[in-house]
């Protein structure tokens, strides 16, 4: 069982930066791929960005790719995602996630456990 926990959502300008972090639980947190995912209003989740278990893999998608950066620490148990040149489009709810392989880590429903989100609001 992992227990996640994300932190560090806010308000922010377009333009503007935040690091999310995300605490995650339990002894074997460098077996895990973790995912970072977003949902706005009125839209389904979406894949923001994955890294695998190493640290040294990483995948985004296109509408974050060269403004998002995923690290892990896990020595810490804590991944977190960088995120610069912020937009109103990336408006959402944002989520951790936990998944038992980095394999296709672009799709939701291969993650195990998830976080409860934290809001990241990006005004114009």
């Amino acid at each position: 069982q992992v227990q996640l926990v994300e932190s560090g959502g806010g308000l922010v300008q377009a333009g503007g930066s935040l690091r999310l972090s995300c605490a995650a639980s339990g002894r074997t947190f460098s077996s895990y791929a973790m995912g970072w995912f977003r949902q706005a209003p009125g839209k389904e989740r979406e894949f923001v960005g994955a890294i695998n278990g190493r640290g040294d893999m990483t995948d985004y998608a296109d509408s974050v790719k060269g403004r998002f950066t995923i690290s892990r620490d896990n020595a810490k148990n804590t991944v977190y995602l960088q995120m610069s040149s912020l937009k109103p489009e990336d408006t959402a709810v944002y989520y951790c996630a936990a998944a038992a392989t980095y394999f296709r880590a672009v799709v939701a429903r291969n993650y195990n456990y998830w976080g409860q989100g934290t809001q990241v609001t990006v005004s114009s």
